[in-house]
């Protein structure tokens, strides 16, 4: 699908793809990944509606750059690209990091010229010292990723071979998926990676999340792997918001039929 590029700052080009006609859909990709992860939801859902999908600056086709790599920034680059292409009535998806970007622009922007939004996998607070809640991890496991992992080429790649076939899809990949996978993640080099994953992991939208779910419809979808937490964390704390349970971090993509009739209705 041919795409065009925005600039959403002196030098600074997004990589947006733009296909459909209809109420606007705008899906927003998590750490390090590109458009190419919403295949299936862009062939689906372009019937009928006008689907924008896009790489957030360092990631995929975008501009690599060292600055603004922390999701105050993305919420803002979201912003441009919005205005850019005059959406209005939107519905924003964003899948785990991606949902960070979504939070950011409500605090910055509010609700205005937003239909609803649908948040794939991700807490709105990564750590917490209360073991009840719903986060990314232990801050120990955190720490070990940001200062071993995201450190090397290697590293970054090592965690992403890790987490696609431990998190993100529940059967065994093929070879060329994994390859695909990892080829996606790498587009982001190492050193940005590393700064996009303390962005994240230190930041708290769980205000945020819990004004744009009274103010807007909206939808959390959950993995199956942490499921009990994530449910009873959001009914606690966001409780306006509606759940789905469904695969695992990576849901869409595995469970693409499911999820695509879970997102129309939603959107319906």
């Amino acid at each position: 699908m041919p795409g065009k590029y925005i600039e959403v700052d002196s030098g600074v080009e997004l990589f947006v793809q733009d296909v459909g006609e209809g109420d606007p859909i705008v899906f927003i990709p998590g750490f390090t990944f590109t458009t190419e992860v919403f295949e299936k939801q862009v062939a689906y859902f372009s019937n009928y509606h006008r689907v924008i999908v896009m790489d957030p600056r360092s990631h995929g086709k975008s501009t690599i750059t060292v600055h603004g790599n922390d999701y105050v920034t993305h919420g803002t680059d979201l912003r441009k690209v919005l205005e850019h292409l005059q959406l209005h009535h939107v519905t924003l998806v964003g899948w785990s990091f991606g949902c960070l970007t979504i939070w950011e622009y409500m605090k910055q922007y509010g609700a205005e010229g937003i239909k609803s939004l649908v948040l794939i996998d991700m807490p709105p607070k990564s750590l917490s010292i209360d073991t009840e809640d719903w986060v990314e991890g232990a801050l120990d496991d955190i720490a070990a990723i940001y200062n071993n992992s995201l450190r090397t080429p290697k590293g970054q790649r090592d965690f992403i071979i890790a987490y696609a076939t431990g998190v993100m899809i529940q059967r065994e990949l093929k070879e060329d998926e994994l390859t695909w996978l990892v080829e996606q993640s790498m587009k982001t080099p190492y050193y940005i990676a590393g700064n996009l994953f303390a962005s994240g992991m230190f930041s708290n939208y769980l205000a945020e999340a819990s004004i744009a779910s009274k103010s807007l419809p909206t939808l959390t979808v959950i993995a199956e792997h942490w499921s009990d937490t994530a449910t009873n964390f959001m009914k606690k704390h966001v409780p306006q918001t509606q759940l789905e349970v469904l695969g695992g971090h990576m849901m869409f993509w595995e469970h693409h039929q499911k999820f695509n009739t879970i997102l129309d209705e939603f959107i319906q």
